[in-house]
């Protein structure tokens, strides 16, 4: 009888822990984090792969080479088939609504020669034309609205070349554009089309030993040395105030990720503890070695923007003021990995990935951790700290080594004058800056708190002081009075 219960409890053990779901059982890669020391930390995968589609499964045929991909306001799904020549617009139940192929241009048909870069806009589809050297606005319907042509301008060589590649559109309508061969920076077009000039020029940090190499050479050594020239942007996206993204694949940029207010000047926040730039280390030798190369960028809701990083096919998330949240994704053949990512784009909560190398678009669902996460950003972003602080105490239980989640506990007591927790909290995130915030308002809080006390005990002992000195008088003056009778 022992023997046959015993038999029945290993069983049900294996039955169990079998059937236990874990964060990471779905994902073909490990997702982490950077602690304070840039140390990579696993969590649990943020995001699980739940589908694949390709342009088959649409009903429009397969795609090919297709090279960027835009999700409208209405949830409609335009993937850019560039080696295709063609848009092909999906809803958001992934069926097909129409393909876009070729327009009427004064009387004439008309089409697309290996596109690049595609936005949508109050009922809009902006296009960059690569290889016909133009941009092209068209209806949601395929109907020309105009096209912008090679820009005339004195500050332009006269051997320009417009290649666009990637766009964007602000609330005043101002086209942002992304040129093949423009190291100046992005190009921006006014309502009318207008060239007006170029906003983020992307500064390079030079190695100092080249630079010290380069002071004494010769000229002919000089020569044959690379020269210091920057690289193009590689992708561009807009937030909801008209704030310009835009990354780089420069290798010696230290700021691949900018935030371009409109005057051109970078306001990314970046108060987290290491540099927003994918991975902050890396293998130096090998098929993917170098720092990401972040190739695509989308701004997600409540301040939050994710990466794409073509080199090692991985996806960063960060908050508004620069902390690194999740990491997911990979290279490879399983679902979930790619051959070559070329867009990120998002749908509600849900993150897809067009792939360029497999001809396909792979769908990516929240896990329990990621949506807690999630939570927890937007409750912060939105000022509401004790829902933030709940959400993040709840992301502590799945991963208690999240440093992002005691700051943000220790956040939401601070706000609550609730100082001396808070210390705690931001000790085992490893934020200096706000530990000193914290100790400062403690200390404070507490000489607030015992000034009264302080001050009694003050006036007591002054009291006492003067007593023990009135006492002291009276006593000698005693003593001095029975001398002189003795």
């Amino acid at each position: 009888m022992d023997l046959k219960k015993w038999t029945l409890g290993i069983v049900a053990g294996v039955v169990l822990l079998s059937s236990a779901p874990t964060a990471n059982a779905s994902a073909p890669y490990e997702s982490y984090i950077y602690n304070y020391y840039a140390e990579a930390v696993a969590i649990p995968a943020p995001y699980l792969p739940s589908k694949s589609i390709s342009g088959t499964d649409f009903g429009a045929g397969s795609f090919k080479e297709p090279k960027d991909m835009y999700v409208s306001k209405e949830g409609l799904i335009y993937v850019l088939d560039s080696g295709n020549n063609r848009i092909v617009v999906a809803d958001s139940d992934w069926k097909l609504v129409r393909i876009l192929t070729e327009f009427d241009n004064n009387g004439k048909t008309d089409g697309f020669n290996n596109p690049e870069g595609i936005f949508v806009k109050d009922d809009r589809i902006y296009v960059a034309d690569t290889e016909n050297q133009r941009v092209v606005v068209l209806s949601t319907e395929g109907m020309l609205i105009r096209v912008i042509q090679k820009p005339q301008s004195d500050v332009l060589p006269q051997s320009f070349a417009f290649y666009p590649r990637k766009i964007t559109v602000d609330n005043a309508n101002r086209v942002f554009v992304i040129a093949r061969g423009i190291f100046e920076g992005i190009m921006q077009f006014d309502e009318q089309d207008r060239f007006i000039g170029y906003v983020g020029t992307i500064k390079i940090k030079s190695n100092p030993t080249d630079l010290l190499w380069r002071k004494f050479a010769t000229k002919a050594q000089r020569e044959k040395m690379a020269l210091y020239v920057p690289t193009e942007f590689a992708s561009v996206d807009i937030d909801s105030k008209g704030f310009v993204y835009a990354t780089n694949i420069d290798p010696g940029s230290d700021v691949p990720i900018k935030r371009l207010n409109p005057s051109g000047e970078d306001v990314l926040k970046r108060y987290g503890n290491l540099p927003v730039k994918g991975d902050v280390r890396f293998p130096i030798y090998g098929a993917m070695n170098g720092p990401s190369k972040l190739t695509d960028i989308k701004v997600l809701d409540n301040g939050k923007y994710i990466a794409l990083d073509s080199l090692r096919g991985r996806l960063f998330t960060y908050d508004g003021e620069g902390n690194m949240l999740y990491m997911f994704g990979g290279m490879g053949n399983q679902l979930g990995t790619f051959k070559s990512p070329a867009a990120v784009e998002a749908i509600g909560d849900s993150i897809v990935v067009l792939d360029r190398g497999a001809a396909r678009i792979v769908l990516f669902e929240t896990t329990e951790f990621g949506q807690k996460v999630n939570d927890a950003v937007a409750y912060h972003y939105n000022g509401d700290e004790d829902n933030a602080a709940n959400a993040w105490r709840e992301v502590l239980r799945l991963n208690a080594n999240y440093d992002i989640a005691y700051i943000g506990i220790g956040k939401a007591l601070l706000m609550e004058k609730r100082s001396g927790e808070a210390i705690s909290y931001f000790k085992q995130g490893m934020n200096r800056k706000y530990y000193s915030t914290a100790f400062k308002q403690h200390r404070k809080e507490l000489m607030k708190e015992n000034v009264g006390t302080f001050l009694t005990s003050l006036v007591i002992l002054l009291l006492a002081w003067i007593a023990f000195k009135i006492w002291r008088t009276w006593r000698r003056r005693r003593i001095d009075r029975r001398a002189q009778f003795d």
